[in-house]
């Protein structure tokens, strides 16, 4: 299926963005949350977006091949919002210009400003829309996926972001990266249609607070299977007993020890990753309504829409039974 062709410097990216393990939800957990919510967008939207449904996938993971391998600074506090050190939530600036007058950089560098960047990207998007920039859209549509997908992640609301605090080394990278790429393929895809957000601060706050309302339930439920768990089997071992390092040289975790702590979870990984589909795709068609609700059947050539036409019906049947593209998520 031939999608939009990227340029020579964005397809390195994109190469680099397929071998490069992230820390946020990971390779499979972006690229997956991106996938989908292409898939439920509402038609007027749904045409364009496939057709490049490729691009927004593989883009999902450049904010974190800026924020690691590129190391932009001011890329990193985009991820992250640790909402213990900002005190009550009535008195937090309603906007990322309010929040740099309140706060210093440093401690906005620490402690992140996710929920804000979420707003400015959105301001980004509806701009594009209104002004039918198609490299625009494409780019910002699937940039703005890989924060809504962090949104989701329990751990990036919290200064305990790995366990740190509480001798849990690991599980942030356990719960959003190792998890998905041993289960996705057991999800089913039959998410939740995407909606209108009346005001879209507030509804990114309320994904905060729901995320971060988890971050105690997940961290206890670690807390008390490795404190019934022998060592060696929460680890991987070598055969003199050593604890096995992954290449970031982090103690590297067992499958068992993953499984378990998945059922341990009950099913929290799977609901936020669903969760983050129909939120993205909801940001996406706000930003879309907002901007006037343009026709974006004339910013692909007609050719390349029928071309794609018959993969689409296709792709649809399959995601429709929560399949995501064949992929074989459980017996049907």
């Amino acid at each position: 299926m031939k999608k939009f062709k990227l340029k020579p410097i964005f397809i390195t990216i994109s190469i680099i963005s397929i071998s490069f393990v992230t820390i946020s939800w990971g390779i499979v957990g972006h690229e997956y949350i991106n996938k989908a919510a292409v898939m439920v967008l509402p038609k007027p939207m749904l045409t364009f977006f496939y057709n490049h449904i490729d691009f927004i996938t593989q883009e999902s993971t450049v904010p974190d091949i800026r924020k690691y391998s590129l190391n932009y600074k001011e890329e990193n506090p985009r991820h992250f919002f640790d909402m213990e050190n900002f005190g009550s939530q009535d008195s937090l600036p309603k906007t990322l210009a309010e929040a740099n007058k309140k706060y210093d950089s440093k401690f906005l560098l620490n402690n992140g400003i996710l929920p804000w960047f979420i707003d400015e990207m959105m301001v980004k998007l509806t701009k594009a829309f209104k002004e039918k920039n198609r490299a625009e859209i494409l780019f910002l549509a699937a940039d703005l996926g890989h924060y809504i997908g962090d949104a989701h992640m329990p751990l990036h609301t919290s200064v305990n972001y790995d366990g740190q605090l509480t001798e849990q080394k690991g599980i942030h990278a356990l719960w959003e990266s190792r998890i998905p790429e041993l289960f996705v393929n057991n999800y089913k895809f039959t998410v939740a249609p995407p909606q209108y957000i009346e005001n879209i601060s507030l509804h990114t706050w309320k994904i905060i607070n729901d995320s971060h309302s988890l971050a105690t339930p997940l961290l206890s439920a670690d807390k008390q299977l490795r404190t019934t768990t022998k060592e060696n089997n929460i680890f991987v071992v070598d055969a003199q007993g050593a604890i096995v390092k992954n290449k970031y040289n982090a103690a590297k975790f067992s499958d068992d020890y993953t499984s378990r702590l998945n059922i341990a979870l009950n099913g929290m990984v799977e609901s936020q990753m669903k969760k983050a589909v129909t939120e993205t795709a909801s940001y996406w068609y706000t930003a879309w309504v907002n901007a006037g609700k343009p026709d974006l059947s004339d910013l692909d050539g007609p050719e390349l829409t029928k071309r794609n036409s018959k993969s689409l019906k296709k792709d649809l049947k399959l995601f429709m039974k929560g399949n995501l593209f064949g992929f074989k998520n459980q017996e049907d």
